[in-house]
C-alpha cells in the first residue's frame, strides 16, 4: 500500500514498479471511483488483463489455435452473481509471469464493505501464496483511512508512506530534465524552483518547464532567476480552475486593509509536522516577515478559522481542541500556488522568502 498527501508522486511511484522487476511482468493499472463495488473494481482489472487460450478443433485433421482475450470475458456470463475474493485468487493464479495489479485512487472508495473485502482478498492471496502483487494507492495519513481491518493482514501488507520530496530530490528533477535538453540553470534559480514547490514534484516540473521555455525564447541555454520570475506568471495562468477559484474566494475582500492574502501566504510558508499541520504560533514568524512588523497570534487567529469555513472556501482544515488547534491545507497543491501568488502580487520578494526559510531552519 502506497499512501500519503495528494501530489507527492504516489501514482508515479507505483507505475515504475513494474519497470524495476526482472522477469516476465504483467502490469495492470486501474483507477477507482466513488461508485465502485468490489465486483466492478475487479472487472476493471480483468478488462485490462490479457490472456491466451489454446483451442483444439475436433476431428481427424484437428488444428490448434491460440485465442487472445481478456480475463473479464470469463466472468461476463457468470450466473453466480458478483466477484468474490476466491474468484480473484483463482483468476490471478492462472496468469503467466508476475502480475502486478495497481489500484489507484483507492481513497475514493466510499463503501466500507469494499475495503473489508479487499482486505479479505489480500489475505486470500497471501494464504495461497499466489505470485501476484496488488498495489493499493491512495490519499491518506495512515493505512487505517484506506482499508478496513488491515491489522489482520499486516504480515501480507507492506505499508509505504510517501513523504514530500526533499530539496535534493527536486534539484535532481530539474537537473535530469535540463541535461536531456543540453541546458543549464543558475543555482539561485534552481533553489527558487525547489523552494516554491514545497516538496511537490508537480510544481517543480511545471516551473522548470516554463522557465526553460522562457530561456529558449530569449535564445539562451541557461535558466536565470529572471526566467523563473516569468515562469511563475505562466504557471499561475495555467493553474487548475479549482485552485484559482479557491484562492480567490479565500482572499477576496471589499476592504483595502484586509490581510487575508498575507495570512494565507504565511500559512503556506509556516513550518509543518509530518502530516502537513501547523500551529498558529508557526504562522507568526512568516507573517511578521511578510508584513515587516511584529504580529501576534491575536491579529490573525480569526483569519485561520475563517479559512476553515465555507465563506472562505474551506481552504484549510483544523484538528484538535480549543486553544490547541492545528491547521493544514486541504489540497496540498494550494500551498505552492499561494506562494507563487505572493510573489506575483509582490507580497514577498525572493530575498524575504530566503530569510523566512533560513529562520525556519534555525528553529
Amino acid at each position: 500500500m502506497i499512501f500519503g498527501e495528494r501530489g507527492v508522486g504516489k501514482t508515479s511511484m507505483a507505475n515504475v514498479v513494474a519497470t524495476k522487476i526482472l522477469g516476465p511482468v504483467l502490469p495492470v493499472r486501474v483507477n477507482c471511483d466513488t461508485t465502485d463495488t468490489y465486483s466492478s473494481l475487479w472487472m476493471k482489472v480483468f478488462e485490462r488483463t490479457p490472456v491466451e487460450q489454446t483451442v483444439t478443433d475436433m476431428g481427424l485433421m484437428s488444428t490448434t489455435t491460440t485465442v487472445h482475450e481478456f480475463l473479464a470475458d470469463r466472468f461476463r456470463d457468470d450466473e453466480g452473481g458478483g466477484i468474490v475474493p476466491d474468484d480473484v485468487c483463482r483468476a490471478l493464479e492462472g496468469l503467466p509471469g508476475f502480475p502486478i495489479i495497481i489500484v489507484d485512487e483507492f481513497d475514493r472508495i466510499m463503501d466500507p464493505v469494499v475495503k473489508q473485502t479487499m482486505a479479505d482478498t489480500i489475505k486470500t492471496l497471501s494464504d495461497y501464496s499466489i505470485t501476484a502483487t496488488v498495489v493499493l494507492v491512495g490519499v491518506a495519513d495512515s493505512v487505517d483511512q484506506l482499508i478496513e481491518q488491515h491489522h489482520s493482514i499486516d504480515r501480507a501488507l507492506v505499508q509505504i508512506q510517501m513523504p514530500r520530496m526533499s530539496v535534493g530530490e527536486l534539484y535532481e528533477i530539474v537537473d535530469n530534465g535540463l541535461q536531456m535538453l543540453g541546458m543549464a540553470i543558475d543555482d539561485e534559480a534552481k533553489h527558487e524552483i525547489a523552494a516554491m514547490s514545497k516538496g511537490l514534484p508537480h510544481y517543480t516540473h511545471l516551473l522548470a518547464l516554463h522557465a526553460a521555455r522562457t530561456a529558449l525564447d530569449s535564445e539562451s541555454m541557461r535558466i536565470t532567476p529572471e526566467n523563473v520570475e516569468e515562469a511563475i506568471l505562466k504557471a499561475l495562468e495555467g493553474a487548475q480552475e479549482t485552485i484559482r477559484s479557491a484562492y480567490h474566494k479565500a482572499t477576496m475582500s471589499t476592504r483595502t486593509d484586509t490581510i487575508y492574502p498575507q495570512v494565507l501566504l504565511a500559512c503556506a510558508l509556516a513550518e509543518t509536522d509530518e502530516f502537513g499541520y501547523f500551529a498558529p504560533g508557526d504562522v507568526r514568524s512568516p507573517l511578521s516577515a511578510i508584513m515587516q512588523k511584529a504580529k501576534g497570534i491575536a491579529s490573525f487567529s480569526r483569519h485561520l478559522h475563517d479559512f476553515c469555513g465555507e465563506e472562505r472556501g474551506g481552504v484549510l482544515e483544523k484538528t484538535g481542541a480549543a486553544y490547541r488547534f492545528r491547521f493544514r491545507f486541504i489540497n496540498p497543491l494550494m500551498q505552492p500556488y499561494v506562494i507563487m501568488q505572493g510573489r506575483a502580487k509582490k507580497l514577498v520578494d525572493r530575498g524575504r522568502l530566503d530569510a523566512i526559510e533560513q529562520l525556519r531552519l534555525r528553529r
